[in-house]
């Protein structure tokens, strides 16, 4: 192991570490989290416009104040009858104390109009790589899916219960299981995206 390099994930949700240990599984990486190294996480503000201007600022944060490579990621669902909204605010869409259900609750409102053929949406994912050099591996991916009319199923968090992956139409993420969702989700392409190019920049 004196080979592996540790890459310092930014991010408290330990169902989300484990998903990237168990996709970008590869043997010189080793990924761990502030509570692995006994340090408190950094709260960066999240000022991009984009996904991948949030997920470089959170890794560039974390690689500068740690000294050492770290990983970051930014998603959010983009509604097309809502001109991509709730976008990069997705997770503060009903307001900066939001919840998952307040923004549910306003995602159905302002879609209380629009037909099943318009409620077309998809989640996407960014994720970013800062190597202990500063330079940057960069993995995207998107599910892309319908929304909902009532929220349906206990699994997973955030918009899951409304949205239907054009993968599995007939059920919405939150009835999925944990594996079915790792297999199309969004996060999980632009993982795998990100362990592809990081072997490839290893060659």
């Amino acid at each position: 192991m004196s080979d592996c390099v540790r890459v310092l994930v930014a991010t408290a949700n330990t169902g989300k570490l484990a998903e990237i240990r168990s996709t970008v599984d590869l043997p010189d990486l080793d990924f761990v989290s502030t509570s692995d190294l006994g340090v408190e996480p950094l709260e960066v503000e999240e000022t991009g416009s984009t996904f991948l201007e949030n997920a470089r600022l959170k890794a560039h944060a974390y690689a500068e104040h740690f000294g050492m490579a770290a990983l970051a990621d930014d998603s959010g669902l983009q509604v097309d009858a809502l001109g991509g909204e709730p976008g990069v605010y997705s997770s503060r869409y009903a307001g900066r104390d939001g919840d998952d259900a307040a923004n549910n609750v306003k995602l159905l409102a302002a879609l209380a109009d629009v037909e099943d053929p318009a409620r077309t949406a998809r989640f996407r994912s960014v994720v970013v790589l800062v190597h202990a050099d500063g330079s940057e591996t960069i993995g995207e991916g998107t599910c892309e899916g319908l929304i909902g009319h009532v929220g349906r199923g206990d699994g997973g968090f955030g918009y899951d219960p409304l949205f239907c992956p054009s993968a599995a139409p007939e059920r919405t993420m939150a009835e999925l299981s944990l594996a079915e969702k790792n297999r199309i989700s969004h996060r999980g392409a632009a993982l795998r995206a990100l362990r592809d190019a990081i072997a490839a920049r290893s060659h």
